[in-house]
């Protein structure tokens, strides 16, 4: 029984044990999973402001969240869509877990949360009210409202978790840095249980407007649907979607204690930095290629055994070239065995959310033997040569996933998920 609990390395195993999703193309994983697995795009015209004048007018909204589904009506109004976002889908991967949170069991449980921006709404609001009306008309709930910790600071609140507690800040990675910290977190034994993911809500002018400047974004604004296009040669950009995905990890012990279902099991996670610029990638993918093999390690797992990547796999010309060239250093002739897709295609780039939602359809994947497609793939680049089952769900029966996060100052992390046996 013992050598069951601990890994190779005789740490904790580490098992996901409920997920919660709240995307562009789906409230709920099951709502979230089926319009993967239909390529189904949550991608269309900005409606959260005014687009007319900007480059890009497109974007991967949540549609129809009810925060009060979720959340006490004067509660909400004191946090921004970031946090009431985490909430939602906390209070989901909770339920989905049948975990209970008890005064007893509290200091046993911890967050880590994942946010990139933080409470960019909430920043803008008030920067207008200052300057319509004066200082003395800030709120006096914008700072706490504001900062990028309240995502985990309102979950631990809301349900009563009172282990360690902390928030992630690495741009586009910064979901999947709070998954691995979670799992270390639970390696170290501080913690029986993690609330772990990200959350992002960015659709305000400002931050918009930035990443437009940059010339980031696609602008393929008469057909939002097509829009991002990883690998493909046409791609001009990535498109940006806001959202949450929270999952519930625990050791195996306590999993197993309780009776609770199990997903599957993180295995691997690693984090690097490429040292080489504030958003370029670096042009060979080094970075990148160091984190996988970095996570790779970590599995105690040859490379050999991993059977899919869920890919950073933003629709940036850059970007793209970079990662496939990452995954061919590191996995050599067996690259082209890999079955490699992007489900930004269909999600758009959720930004610091973007890891937690990605290792949601990682473990899908896994579960149900389906590999979410590469939608919008047309025209291949042809210096992107792998298999990134392009538009069409496949079925296969894999046992091990990778699933890529690169951030803005070359910040890396990589997580791989196991089937749980």
């Amino acid at each position: 029984m013992t050598q069951k609990l601990y890994d190779l390395k005789g740490r904790p195993r580490i098992v996901v044990t409920g997920m919660g999703a709240v995307t562009p193309n789906g409230i709920g994983v099951d709502a979230f999973w089926q319009s993967l697995k239909s390529g189904q795009s949550g991608i269309g015209k900005i409606t959260r402001f005014d687009a007319t004048d900007f480059p890009s007018k497109i974007g991967g909204e949540v549609k129809g969240f009810e925060p009060t589904d979720y959340i006490d009506r004067k509660e909400a109004r004191r946090m921004d869509r970031f946090t009431q976002l985490a909430i939602a889908s906390a209070h989901m991967a909770i339920a989905d877990s049948g975990i209970e949170i008890s005064p007893k069991k509290a200091d046993r449980i911890g967050v880590t949360i994942g946010s990139g921006i933080g409470g960019m709404e909430t920043l803008t609001d008030q920067f207008a009210v200052l300057d319509s009306k004066g200082p003395n008309r800030i709120s006096p709930f914008f700072v706490p409202m504001m900062i990028a910790n309240m995502a985990a600071g309102q979950i631990a609140i809301t349900f009563g978790a009172k282990g360690p507690n902390a928030t992630l800040v690495t741009a586009c990675a910064s979901s999947s840095h709070a998954l691995g910290e979670a799992v270390r977190v639970l390696q170290r034994g501080e913690a029986d249980v993690m609330i772990s993911g990200g959350s992002e809500a960015a659709f305000v002018p400002i931050a918009f407007a930035g990443f437009c400047s940059m010339k980031a974004l696609s602008t393929r604004n008469d057909e939002p649907e097509r829009a991002s296009r990883p690998f493909d040669k046409e791609r001009d950009g990535f498109v940006m979607g806001e959202g949450s995905g929270i999952l519930i990890l625990e050791t195996l012990e306590h999993a197993l204690n309780r009776d609770a279902k199990i997903y599957g099991e993180i295995v691997g996670y690693g984090s690097t930095a490429d040292a080489y610029h504030i958003t370029a990638p670096e042009p060979e993918g080094e970075g990148g290629a160091r984190s996988m093999e970095m996570a790779i390690r970590d599995a105690s797992l040859e490379p050999t055994e991993v059977d899919y990547i869920n890919a950073h796999g933003t629709s940036t010309p850059q970007g793209d070239i970079g990662e496939t060239l990452a995954i061919k250093r590191v996995f050599g002739d067996h690259a082209y065995k890999l079955l490699v897709s992007s489900t930004k295609s269909m999600t758009g780039h959720l930004l610091g959310a973007a890891g937690a939602i990605e290792t949601i359809a990682s473990i899908l994947a896994i579960s149900e033997g389906i590999i979410p497609p590469t939608i919008n793939l047309e025209n291949p680049d042809g210096e992107c040569d792998l298999d990134y089952v392009p538009n069409i769900a496949r079925k296969a029966d894999i046992s091990v996933a990778l699933t890529n996060s690169f951030g803005f100052g070359g910040q890396n992390a990589t997580l791989i998920i196991k089937k749980y046996q």
